[in-house]
C-alpha cells in the first residue's frame, strides 16, 4: 500500500525543481513570511476549484408532449413516456415516436403510467429470463397490473395483474438479484402500500402488503450502497423521507434530505450513479419535467438534462444516489457506507414539475493500454479512497507545497 507521505511525494519533488530552475536561472520564487500566510494561500487556492450547488442546474433538453417518465436505457436510447405514447431519444439528441403501430402501446392519456425498461435478468426460481430492452409500463386501467412492450416496439400487450390494491404508483426492476430479478411494483391498499415482485412469467408474489406511503421513479441500490444494498428504495414526498424495502419485507428510513416536502412538491424519483459514469464520455443524467397547469411548478413538457461534468462539480461520485424533488426538482446525492451523507446537487429550486424516474447514459472511456512495469499491481483499498479523492489530493497539495516553502525560507533566513 503507497502510504500518504508517499502519494505526495511527486508534489514536493516537483517543488523543488521549480526552486532549482529559479535558482539556476539566478531567480527566487515570491516567499510568504510566515506558516500561516502560506496556509490562507493555500486556501485561496483550495477556494478557487470549489463549486457551489447553485451553480448547477438543468438544461431544459428535449420537448416531449405530456412527459411523465423516462426509462432505458435501451439499446443506447432512452424510452420516454409522454400521454399515451411512447417515443425514443438518442443522447446526442434525436428523438423518434415508439410502438406507435396497430399493436403498439396506446394507453392511459393522461395518466402517471410510469415504465422500467428490462436489463435481461434471470430468475432463478421461476427458471426463465427477462428479455432485454423490452419495455413495462404500469396498466392504470382495470385490471390493474402491467403492460409489456416487446423491444421492437411492435407489439404490446398484458403482462401481469397486480391484485389487492387500489392504483399503481411505482415500477423498477431488481438489477442485484437481491429479489431474485424480478420486475418490483408498488401500489395502494387502504393507506398502505403493496410491494409486489412480478417474475418473467408475469406471476407477481407480495412482498409486503404494509409499507409506508410512497411513489414516484423507484430503484433497486447497488450492492456497496451501505446497509441498504441490494434493497428497493423509494421516495415518500409528502414527508420527504427516503424509504428502503428489504427482499423480506422490513422498511428501513435511508434518510430525510433536506428538501421540500409535501404533495406535489416532494422527493419524486431516485436514481444511482452507475459505475464508471463520473470518467464516462458525454454522460448526463435525465428526469422528466411535465407541464402541470394549476401548479405552482408549472413544469415544460421537455426532458431534462444534467452532464456528469456538473455532477463531478457538485462532488457527485459513482454509486451515489440522487434524490430529485417533484417541486423545482431540486437534487441531492446521498452517499451510504458506514452511514449515509447528503451532498446539494441542484440548490435552486425551478418552475419545473418532475416526475418519475432519473436515468443515466454514458460512453465508457477508453481504458489506456497497458505499458510493461516489472512490478505487482498492489489492490486498492474499497470505499472512499483518501488518496483517490480530489479534496484530499489538493489539501494535500497545499500542505506538502506551504512545508516545503517553509523550509526553504527557514534555510535562506539561516
Amino acid at each position: 500500500m503507497v502510504s500518504r507521505l508517499e502519494s505526495t511525494q511527486p508534489y514536493y519533488e516537483f517543488f523543488n525543481m521549480l526552486v532549482e530552475i529559479h535558482r539556476r536561472r539566478g531567480r527566487t520564487l515570491p516567499a510568504m513570511r510566515s506558516l500561516p500566510a502560506l496556509l490562507i494561500g493555500g486556501a485561496l487556492l483550495f477556494g478557487s476549484t470549489s463549486v457551489r450547488a447553485a451553480d448547477v442546474t438543468w438544461e431544459h433538453w428535449r420537448p416531449i408532449p405530456g412527459v411523465f417518465d423516462v426509462g432505458g436505457p435501451r439499446n443506447g436510447f432512452l424510452v420516454v413516456a409522454g400521454s399515451a405514447a411512447l417515443y425514443l431519444i438518442h443522447p446526442e439528441g434525436e428523438v423518434a415516436t415508439f410502438a406507435r403501430g396497430s399493436g403498439g402501446y396506446h394507453d392511459d392519456p393522461g395518466a402517471e403510467a410510469y415504465l422500467a425498461v428490462s436489463p435481461g435478468g434471470h430468475v432463478a426460481a421461476s427458471d426463465c429470463d427477462f428479455v432485454r430492452d423490452e419495455t413495462f409500463v404500469l396498466r392504470l386501467h382495470a385490471p390493474l397490473g402491467v403492460t409489456r412492450v416487446d423491444a421492437a416496439g411492435v407489439s404490446s400487450g398484458a403482462f401481469a395483474t397486480v391484485t389487492g390494491v387500489s392504483s399503481l404508483n411505482g415500477i423498477a426492476f431488481d438489477t442485484t438479484g437481491a429479489f431474485d430479478h424480478r420486475l418490483l411494483v408498488s401500489g395502494s391498499a387502504g393507506g398502505k402500500i403493496v410491494i409486489a415482485a412480478i417474475d418473467c412469467k408475469g406471476v407477481a408474489q407480495v412482498i409486503t402488503s404494509a409499507a409506508p406511503t410512497l411513489e414516484g421513479g423507484l430503484a433497486v441500490a447497488p450492492r456497496g450502497f451501505g446497509a441498504f444494498g441490494g434493497d428497493l428504495i423509494a421516495p415518500d414526498e409528502l414527508s420527504g423521507r427516503i424509504f428502503a424495502i428489504a427482499p423480506d419485507g422490513k422498511v428501513t428510513v435511508v434518510a430525510q434530505p433536506p428538501l421540500p416536502a409535501g404533495g406535489d412538491i416532494g422527493v419524486e424519483g431516485v436514481g444511482f450513479v452507475p459505475p464508471g459514469f463520473m470518467s464516462a464520455i458525454g454522460g448526463a443524467v435525465y428526469f422528466a419535467d411535465r407541464m402541470t397547469p394549476g401548479s405552482p411548478h408549472l413544469g415544460s413538457d421537455s426532458v431534462l438534462r444534467l452532464p456528469s461534468a456538473d455532477l463531478a462539480a457538485a462532488g457527485v461520485q459513482d454509486g451515489d444516489m440522487l434524490v430529485a424533488t417533484e417541486g423545482g426538482a431540486t437534487m441531492v446525492a446521498v452517499r451510504c457506507a458506514a452511514s449515509c451523507t447528503v451532498i446539494p446537487v441542484v440548490a435552486t429550486p425551478t418552475a419545473a414539475h418532475g416526475e418519475g424516474h432519473l436515468v443515466f447514459t454514458f460512453t465508457p472511456a477508453a481504458s489506456p493500454a497497458p505499458s510493461p512495469s516489472p512490478r505487482v499491481a498492489t489492490p486498492q483499498p474499497t470505499g472512499l479512497d483518501k488518496r483517490s479523492n480530489p479534496v484530499f489530493t489538493i489539501v494535500a497539495v497545499v500542505l506538502v507545497i506551504s512545508a516545503a516553502a517553509l523550509l526553504l525560507l527557514r534555510r535562506r533566513s539561516g
